[in-house]
């Protein structure tokens, strides 16, 4: 994927100005303060909103993709835990591969094999069968990923796929986006547990009003100046058991 100055207005206002980056492979994490642009970015690069510069997959400018074809190079994981339906787990993840079936046209094969790859990535098999409404929180959140997984796409966006689970999911969900980058995918993610973000990921996009702050390694984006700059907090950088730790300290 390539961003090319990449502009995005909503309400008469600038919330995404002049980015340009380019990702291939890995786990990127999109992170910046909240009202930075974060997910109207991830929203832009899905088909979601209008924008300004360029937007290319795969060397093709996505406004000149049929909507089919971009639902097939780009699986979108959204804010919130919500499912509107009293689906199975199977029925939603199944929902996934709806942009390689023709209108009318019955699941093939693959797309069999393709769900249950997801089924099993996520740990869901022996769920496969229970309502959606009656999952965890954790289940939950693996199921939605997993409908995006079944999508078996070249780009993988998340945004806040963290949100409202607790330490051990948070982890669990994080795992699963490096194995997706492991098997080829290029993922991006919008994160906001900074130590997560630079434990897990391959590279940092630092937004700050809608502008790319820094971009780079955890270790060269997460300094304790920028921190403080970025996100007006003193905080702690360091290791714990040979991991990243970054710990926010006080309001400026």
């Amino acid at each position: 994927m390539r961003l090319d100055q990449l502009s995005i207005t909503l309400g008469g206002r600038r919330v995404v100005e002049g980015i340009s980056a380019e990702l291939s492979g890995g786990v990127t994490g999109l992170i910046g303060p909240n009202g930075a642009g974060k997910s109207s970015l991830v929203r832009a690069v899905a088909g979601l909103l209008a924008f300004e510069g360029g937007i290319r997959i795969d060397d093709m400018p996505i406004q000149t993709m049929a909507p089919r074809d971009r639902a097939r190079r780009i699986a979108y994981l959204p804010q919130g835990q919500t499912v509107h339906w009293p689906l199975t787990v199977e029925r939603l993840v199944a929902l996934g591969r709806l942009p390689h079936l023709g209108p009318f046209a019955r699941p093939a094969p693959r797309d069999s094999a393709a769900i249950e790859r997801a089924l099993e990535r996520t740990d869901l098999l022996t769920l496969r069968d229970r309502p959606v409404d009656q999952l965890s929180g954790g289940e939950r959140a693996r199921a939605l990923l997993a409908c995006a997984l079944a999508v078996e796409a070249g780009l993988l966006l998340a945004d806040e796929p963290l949100a409202a689970l607790d330490p051990a999911h948070q982890i669990e969900v994080m795992a699963l986006l490096r194995a997706e980058a492991e098997r080829g995918a290029t993922v991006m993610a919008v994160l906001h547990d900074l130590t997560l973000a630079a434990r897990w990921c391959d590279r940092l996009l630092l937004i700050d009003r809608g502008r790319l702050a820094a971009d780079g390694p955890p270790a060269e984006v997460l300094t304790v100046e920028r921190i403080e700059t970025v996100y007006g907090v003193s905080a702690f950088v360091g290791e714990a058991a040979g991991q990243p730790l970054i710990v926010p300290l006080k309001q400026r």
